[in-house]
């Protein structure tokens, strides 16, 4: 049994709200199937897991001219 269904069936939590309101943040469980980075690559990245890697691009993000 995964963590985020073990949360929802023993306390009723469950992965995000069924009404989440627009512009709210909101973290969903880390999930126990995660992928990791080296030890090095962590520490360059600044976390361990692959999936909260979000480098941040300000506005040239995603541009053709990147």
């Amino acid at each position: 049994m995964k963590l985020t269904e073990y949360a929802e069936e023993q306390y009723g939590i469950a992965k995000l709200p069924e009404d989440a309101a627009y512009a709210m943040a909101y973290v969903p469980f880390q999930q126990e199937d995660f992928k990791a980075f080296s030890p090095e690559q962590g520490y360059m990245l600044g976390t361990m897991f692959q999936e909260l890697n979000k480098p941040f691009c300000g506005s040239g993000c995603g541009d053709a001219d990147d």
